[in-house]
């Protein structure tokens, strides 16, 4: 199942009163280390940082804690911004990952939690955030990835099934059913590594989290 942009979007619309609590359920509360670990693996003191795709801002919010001067936000979804508005008070701005509205070399890091999956050119998604990066700014993208290994039919089990009908008990929930489906059909993470590196990136490096669940990749801006 892949989704128009649009419909993407009317669905992240959707979901945004309870995105936040379905990312702990789905995680049992791990999101908010694995967010913390993509913000301190980018991010230096004083970093002009774009959070890209920021949903409800708790990534950009990591950011700034891990030392960032300033720290942009963007996202295409509106619903999900007004609630980041409410939790901090950063410059959040409604825009593309595809087209970012910033000239080129703005910011000294990016990062990306949970949101490349969803976008319908991966290899232009990360032309940009190279693009808006200096020569040298640090990447991090959080996403879920392929499971591997002993656990993938637990994980199987919790994305396909468990996640969908959690979902369908919350209003707005149901848009969950297409979890399963995007995971499948986002590359795995030797290969994100390699788009990484296609798209102007250096010093790729990725690291499997809860058991390979979720992947955090790196790269500088060459």
């Amino acid at each position: 199942m892949t989704l128009a942009p649009d419909a993407v979007r009317t669905m992240f619309d959707r979901i945004a009163p309870v995105y936040d609590v379905m990312n702990r359920v789905m995680t049992a509360g791990l999101d908010v280390r694995w967010r913390r670990l993509a913000a301190e693996s980018a991010v230096r003191m004083g970093d002009t940082v774009l959070d890209a795709a920021c949903g409800t801002g708790d990534l950009a919010i990591a950011d700034l804690k891990a030392g960032a001067g300033k720290v942009t936000g963007l996202d295409f979804s509106e619903a999900m911004l007004a609630r980041a508005r409410r939790k901090a008070p950063l410059d959040w701005v409604q825009g593309d990952l595809l087209a970012l509205p910033f000239a080129d070399a703005t910011f000294d890091a990016a990062t990306v939690g949970f949101g490349v999956r969803n976008v319908a050119d991966l290899e232009l998604a990360l032309a940009e955030l190279r693009r808006v990066l200096r020569p040298g700014g640090r990447l991090a993208i959080l996403e879920i990835t392929q499971a591997r290994g002993a656990l993938r039919p637990f994980f199987s089990l919790w994305f396909d099934r468990v996640v969908p009908a959690l979902g369908k008990l919350l209003p707005g929930g149901s848009a969950y059913a297409y979890l399963p489906e995007s995971v499948k059909r986002f590359p795995d993470a030797e290969t994100l590594a390699r788009m990484l590196r296609d798209a102007g990136f250096a010093e790729v490096r990725f690291r499997l989290l809860a058991g390979s669940i979720v992947a955090l990749h790196t790269g500088t801006a060459e």
